[in-house]
């Protein structure tokens, strides 16, 4: 029985550079895959709130895309946006950082955090670490770095440490009655995290700059009889930049719809009849109106 006396609930802001590892981060707190992730900086575009809920309390995660300290586009801007608008209404901010790693990126992301909201620091990846006792020295040079709450060492990988972090958080959520049913997990919907699925398997199986000149639009989504029916489309910024993505007698593309629909099946707990289309439709990550358009506010 959960003891509405006791019980906290609240938000917590993920922050940090590109590939530090923040949307694994998060898949591992929730048991659950709700944020994409792959090797390429910037898979994350979108801000997401994964929900877990347990006995003492519901932490609201706020994934974030990663900090940029250079950007080209609308679509950049409005990822910067998104991280600095984040941080800003939460009650405790995990500001995540690779082990042995700490660079001018960092420090940039670094001076856009709050003075008033705790931060926790995260230094993810410590299983990448053979010689464990240059922790300890990292550990004691990141101190001076930031006025943190506290700093925890985790493998979000390996889960190495997240009850450890997750008891640490607790402590900083306020004593409120659950925001959400226990049962949710995230407050995006199903149609939204299917065209993440496909948008991360362009990042994970296309080449290295393709994927940054593409987005997912999902054209239909409809459930009938425990099956969903999803058709959606890939748009691209240049004509060569679909051929490849079609690949050799559509090849490529059948590809990046099944392993989609694989992901989508797992968290839908169903069946899905998947299709998929690219279009190509020039300067996209530069309009303000097709961003607007494509959920990007």
């Amino acid at each position: 029985m959960i003891n509405d006396n006791e019980f906290r609930a609240g938000y917590i802001a993920i922050i940090g550079r590109p590939n530090v590892g923040k949307s694994t981060l998060l898949n591992k707190l929730l048991h659950q895959k709700i944020s994409i992730t792959s090797k390429k900086a910037q898979t994350t575009r979108f801000r997401i709130h994964g929900i877990l809920t347990d006995q003492q309390a519901q932490y609201i995660f706020v994934d974030t895309p990663g900090f940029q300290t250079q950007y080209t586009n609308r679509l950049n801007a409005f990822m910067n946006r998104v991280v600095t608008q984040s941080v800003q209404n939460v009650d405790a901010i995990l500001f995540v950082i690779e082990a042995m790693r700490f660079d001018q990126r960092d420090r940039d992301a670094l001076k856009i955090l709050p003075k008033n909201i705790p931060v926790i620091l995260v230094i993810n990846k410590i299983d990448k670490v053979t010689d464990k006792n240059q922790l300890l020295p990292f550990l004691n040079s990141m101190a001076g770095a930031f006025d943190f709450s506290t700093i925890i060492p985790v493998s979000a990988t390996h889960k190495i440490q997240l009850p450890e972090l997750l008891n640490t958080i607790r402590g900083f959520l306020p004593r409120n009655p659950p925001i959400y049913e226990k049962d949710d997990i995230t407050d995006r919907s199903e149609r939204f995290l299917a065209s993440e699925f496909i948008r991360e398997k362009l990042f994970r199986l296309v080449g290295d700059e393709i994927p940054y000149s593409t987005s997912v639009v999902i054209d239909q989504f409809n459930v009938e009889n425990h099956l969903y029916k999803i058709y959606a489309t890939i748009l691209v910024d240049k004509a060569n930049q679909k051929t490849i993505l079609i690949g050799k007698k559509g090849e490529k593309l059948k590809q990046i719809a099944t392993e989609a629909r694989k992901d989508m099946e797992r968290l839908f707990s169903e069946k899905v009849y998947l299709e998929v289309w690219v279009k190509v439709r020039n300067g996209w990550a530069d309009s303000e109106a097709t961003l607007k358009s494509l959920g990007y506010e």
